[in-house]
């Protein structure tokens, strides 16, 4: 595959290239979907829609499974939130935040402290419906002007990352089945 992100940022690991992530959506298949994703995956687990206190429990369970599998378990918060709920990284616009979310290239200007960076929406997704994609050459365009690697995410899943030809991907629904 071509080169398609700046390596500028030191890991202590190598940054993934498949990610899942988490949503009111996909919670019933999580224990699943953890389970098929290879050994060195990432699972951002983001779950807004549950009370602090429930949202602390499910976090525990999935990271320890995700952990037992061998996948890096970033929360959706602060790093010194995730720094207390015992996190890998952190995600988010928090200044800090090891993966930040951008949709824009002003968006991926702000992004250049964090490790990595989701770019969306590639693709139509069911997470918003008839809201406008990027599509693979503008997506393409404005990954390669971002500072840090690019992970693509919306409407992803493992066939649309091969036609896209590009090496880090993120899915919600692509995890579903």
């Amino acid at each position: 595959m071509a080169r398609c992100y700046s390596d500028a940022v030191p890991r202590k690991k190598p940054l993934p290239e498949i990610w899942l992530l988490s949503d009111a959506r996909n919670d019933a298949v999580l224990e699943r979907a953890l389970k098929r994703l290879p050994r060195g995956s990432g699972f951002v687990f983001r779950h807004y829609h549950l009370p602090e206190e429930q949202r602390r429990r499910r976090w525990n369970t999935l990271a320890r499974l995700a952990r037992s599998r061998g996948v890096s378990a970033v929360l959706s918060g602060s790093p010194a939130m995730a720094r207390r709920w015992g996190a890998d990284g952190s995600y988010g616009v928090h200044p800090g935040a090891t993966l930040a979310a951008a949709h824009s290239l002003h968006e991926l200007g702000r992004a250049h402290r964090a490790e990595a960076v989701l770019l969306s929406p590639v693709f139509p997704t069911r997470s918003h419906p008839g809201g406008k994609a990027l599509g693979p050459l503008r997506f393409r365009l404005l990954a390669h002007r971002s500072p840090v690697p690019v992970i693509a995410l919306g409407g992803m899943n493992a066939g649309r990352a091969r036609r896209l030809k590009w090496p880090r991907w993120a899915g919600i629904d692509a995890f579903l089945r």
